[in-house]
């Protein structure tokens, strides 16, 4: 009968100490001639390092190990991130190749999980335990059992979403057992970070268990930006190890941050500015890279509350009934001032360089945000495994019913500063008209989604099967906005749009097995964004990509891939070549009769390599490369054969742990992210653009950990090792970025019980 897995909680260390069982199943198996002396010899033991390697994506919708899944998925354990001192899902993150992260505009300015990967924008396809999440804020991960990035279109698996894939998070549960872990962390930029995992058996069946997190640091070389806030997630099961299980978990997280509005990139490598050059500034030095172009005002605020009830039967052996419900809700604040360029004196209504560098200062901008999204979902799913004819099935149904709401006001009463002096900006310097508070005006997105699903993997005998599965969703989504209110007697004008249609996602997958413990496959997939489907937000304008009367974009992945498990199923090797494509996602309107069309199609192919797990029991790795070549296949006339903004070429990652004797491990690893375009034209030049991209770079880390005692053990990370100056982010305009965080170090006490 198929009961609950347990999955392993949290290790004070990347090198646990020996459980009770393993320690008891060692001494039975002394020799019996030893026991007649009357003395019990010493019994030395070495644990296994805690293994990277993963074997099943939690999704029930995902019918097959990952060796068997036709698919590349990357599935980052926990044991990954305690050993890099990773605390946020942008951190956890760089272990995968193909990601990028976007500096981001306007509300979207600061470090938020504004993702790209494999060439598009996946901010919005972000999953927790398998339901959608909202919102776009820093996630923190001190409550997650692994990552799961699932590349390529996903729209079978949740629905509409991004053409590159989704990323699912899959937070802790209680276990039957009794264990108590923790940490503290202190370090460079004032970090200071306490976890607590606690873990209470309070029956045979039935246990409760506490995650939780309080932090308050900087970011290493950057003045002023501050991250700080406390995070709560108790959960209780029920039926551990029964037919019948039942799991509640709540979380409630709390950030008050001061944000980062970046650095002018003037003075970069690639940075052009025309004026400049026309004036014959041709050597431009570049600020420090710690200024803080903000206000001591500015702020970040995120609550957020959750709540999952899952409910998990055993009908039969081989047949599971699962019923997953969620509410959850986010609140976003922000107030952030950012640099937005070089000031020009102005000469008889002409702008005019200044020449004298001294002189300089930067404009800053006033942004404002204020959104809140609620989320109500239901999840009923069906697993079983039968025979018919000889053929063996693994099959997954199910229904969702997926209630959004997103709710936007504007802030006025913003305030204005006077340009920051370029080379010693003052946070201090005075806000002019600040008077925050709500306009009146307001955007309301409501989305309703019915989707229907089923899965299936067929074995025809020990070397091939195939899986395939198909998703229909029917969605509505209604976006009413309001304008502030204007004239006398003040009124207020709105508008009400709504969209609604059906879309249907599939995927295909054959797989030949020419060994147990590997697989050679080929896949088809594909997904649909509706209008308003990435935002809540529709559009009235005939030609705007979100205008109810439009069809959704549409997005097809072709892959060709082989996994294998090898050194005795410790460590997992895969390869993938594939071919991306989205459709759809331009408009234009006919001049004379004003017809609309859709057109525009963006294609992506890759090769991926990665390799995960352990070599040796004492040895651990973790290691991907991504090569793509991105283009633009129909466009407008400045795209038609341009690469996609912010794809890199080229993209590694590496991590790797060696326990030594005695206690103590050693570890390191290296990125590198080839340079990236941010604008999709082949007529941006130097001479209109301040920075045209990001330039390649590599970051090293290491760290090393000792096992003070059975319970308690330190752990030092070394971050950027060689202090390379890099740009972590950078904006839409090119005109600020945010540094990588220079030379820097974390020590952890953790402790486990």
């Amino acid at each position: 009968m198929a009961y609950i897995k347990s999955r392993k909680h949290a290790a004070a260390r990347s090198v646990p100490p020996l459980t009770a069982t393993a320690a008891a199943l060692l001494v039975l198996s002394a020799p019996v001639s030893a026991q007649t002396s009357g003395t019990l010899p010493e019994v030395h033991v070495e644990s296994a390092a805690e293994s990277y390697k993963p074997t099943q994506a939690s999704s029930p919708k995902f019918t097959q190990p990952l060796v068997d899944t036709p698919q590349t998925i990357t599935v980052i354990k926990k044991e990954v991130l305690q050993d890099q001192g990773a605390t946020t899902l942008a951190e956890a993150l760089r272990n995968t190749p193909g990601v990028t992260m976007l500096l981001g505009e306007g509300g979207n300015s600061n470090q938020k999980d504004n993702i790209f990967l494999r060439g598009f924008d996946t901010s919005g396809s972000i999953f927790i335990d398998g339901t959608r999440d909202l919102g776009n804020f820093p996630r923190d991960i001190y409550n997650t059992e692994q990552v799961e990035v699932i590349k390529g279109p996903s729209g079978s698996d949740y629905g509409r979403g991004s053409p590159s894939g989704t990323i699912n998070l899959t937070t802790k549960v209680p276990l039957a057992e009794n264990f108590v872990g923790g940490s503290v962390t202190l370090g460079t930029a004032d970090t200071k970070r306490a976890t607590l995992d606690l873990n209470r058996k309070l029956g045979e069946t039935s246990a409760f268990r506490l995650n939780a997190m309080a932090q308050d640091k900087g970011t290493a070389g950057r003045d002023e930006v501050k991250t700080k806030g406390w995070g709560v997630a108790p959960s209780l099961a029920f039926g551990i190890g029964t037919a019948t299980r039942t799991t509640l978990s709540y979380e409630h997280v709390d950030q008050d941050n001061r944000p980062d509005g970046g650095v002018p990139t003037v003075g970069l490598p690639g940075y052009y500015n025309a004026a400049l050059a026309n004036a014959g500034v041709t050597s431009i030095p570049r600020p420090d890279r710690d200024n803080f172009y903000g206000a001591y005002s500015d702020f970040e605020k995120v609550e957020g509350d959750s709540l999952t009830g899952r409910i998990e039967h055993d009908l039969a052996p081989g047949m599971t009934l699962r019923n997953t419900t969620r509410a959850a809700k986010v609140r976003h604040q922000l107030m952030l001032t950012a640099p937005t360029g070089v000031v020009s004196d102005t000469v008889g209504g002409v702008a005019v360089a200044r020449l004298n560098p001294a002189t300089w200062t930067a404009t800053r901008s006033r942004q404002s945000k204020w959104q809140e999204n609620t989320l109500f979902t239901n999840q009923t799913n069906l697993t079983s495994e039968f025979k018919t004819g000889g053929l063996a099935h693994s099959l997954s149904t199910g229904v969702e019913l997926i209630y959004e709401k997103q709710l936007t006001k504007t802030l006025g009463g913003v305030g204005t500063m006077a340009p920051a002096n370029l080379w010693a900006p003052n946070p201090a310097d005075p806000i002019t008209g600040y008077a925050l508070a709500p306009t009146g005006a307001q955007s309301k997105g409501d989305s309703f989604t019915v989707g229907l699903y089923a899965f299936d993997t067929i074995k025809f005998n020990d070397q091939w099967q195939v899986t395939g599965g198909l998703r229909w969703d029917k969605y509505r989504v209604d976006n009413d906005t309001l304008a502030a209110p204007a004239g006398t007697p003040p009124t207020q004008t709105g508008t009400a749009l709504t969209a609604s249609d059906s879309i249907l996602s599939g995927k295909i997958g054959v797989v030949y097995k020419p060994a147990a413990n590997g697989s050679i496959y080929a896949a088809y997939a594909t997904s649909q964004q509706p209008p308003g489907g990435s935002n809540f937000t529709l559009n009235a304008t005939a030609n705007n990509i979100n205008n109810p009367n439009l069809e959704p974009q549409k997005a097809t992945n072709v892959e060709l891939g082989t996994k294998w498990d090898v050194l005795d199923n410790r460590l997992a090797l895969t390869a993938a070549v594939y071919r991306s494509e989205n459709k759809n996602d331009l408009t234009q309107a006919d001049a004379v009769t004003g017809e609309v069309t859709q057109y525009g199609k963006k294609r992506v192919t890759g090769l991926e390599l990665g390799l995960v797990g352990a070599i040796t029991p004492a040895w651990a790795v973790s290691a991907g490369l991504a090569k793509m070549k991105t283009d633009v296949q129909q466009g407008t006339a400045a795209q038609n054969g341009a690469s996609l903004n912010w794809s890199p070429e080229l993209s590694f990652t590496a991590w790797t742990t060696y326990r030594l004797p005695f206690g103590v491990t050693i570890g390191g690893g290296a990125r590198y992210l080839d340079s990236v375009v941010r604008s999709v034209s082949n007529t941006a030049t130097a001479a209109t653009t301040n920075m045209l991209g990001v330039p390649s770079y590599w970051v090293v880390d290491a760290m090393v950990s000792y096992e003070v005692t059975r319970n308690v053990s330190l752990q030092l990370n070394l971050y950027n090792l060689t202090d390379k100056f890099y740009i972590a982010n950078l904006n839409n305009n090119g005109n600020r970025y945010t540094p990588g965080a220079t030379r820097s170090a974390l020590l952890t006490a953790n402790v486990k019980f």
